[in-house]
């Protein structure tokens, strides 16, 4: 069955302009990366496993790092409100790209029994930040694939999937429970950001 982004309680804000997008890419295109790791059973420090999730995360300058931090805190309380729940900081942001062929399986993030450590523990509410459009044409700066999809499979709940596709600059929240993937990308760069409220 296909969802949609109520009943997922999404949470939609626009959170950088066309520029300042084009400008953080450009500042990520030259930031050096490693392999994004996987964390749980490998503990707190994570371990590469690229058989769950094949992204390279990026380490861009400070100044780079503390702007997104600032946005991430002038944002939280519009989404502490659209939760109903007292968020009083966020991790430090995570700067991923995707390369073709590149995705994360279906996790949840935290704020359930399925993971048990501190960080997890802590995380209330997810983000992701898109820096580039996703189209379904052959598009310079945009993608093809790497969707954001949303999956309920509780019992309790309607079941079903919502995919999202990018929009540059949209911040989208949503609960840490939630399950969610990145499909893979069939074309082109996706470069995003993501963060947890806790």
């Amino acid at each position: 069955m296909t969802l949609d982004a109520d009943d997922f309680n999404l949470h939609l804000v626009k959170c950088f302009d066309a520029p300042a997008c084009t400008e953080i890419i450009a500042e990520l295109a030259r930031s050096p990366d490693n392999q994004a790791p996987v964390y749980g059973a490998s503990g707190e420090t994570g371990a590469v496993d690229q058989r769950v999730r094949k992204v390279a995360r990026l380490t861009p300058p400070p100044e780079t790092i503390e702007l997104v931090r600032q946005r991430l805190l002038e944002v939280r309380e519009g989404v502490s409100a659209h939760y109903g729940i007292n968020l009083t900081g966020c991790e430090e942001p995570q700067f991923l790209h995707y390369r073709e062929g590149d995705f994360f399986v279906a996790h949840q993030d935290g704020n359930t029994a399925l993971l048990r450590s501190e960080r997890e523990q802590w995380r209330k509410v997810s983000v992701v930040i898109f820096l580039n459009p996703q189209s379904a044409h052959l598009e310079a700066g945009c993608y093809q694939g790497g969707s954001l999809v949303f999956t309920e499979w509780r019992a309790d709940r309607r079941r079903g999937k919502y995919e999202m596709a990018g929009d540059a600059g949209m911040l989208v929240a949503f609960p840490s429970e939630t399950t969610h993937e990145v499909t893979p990308v069939e074309w082109g760069e996706r470069y995003s950001i993501v963060s947890w409220y806790g």
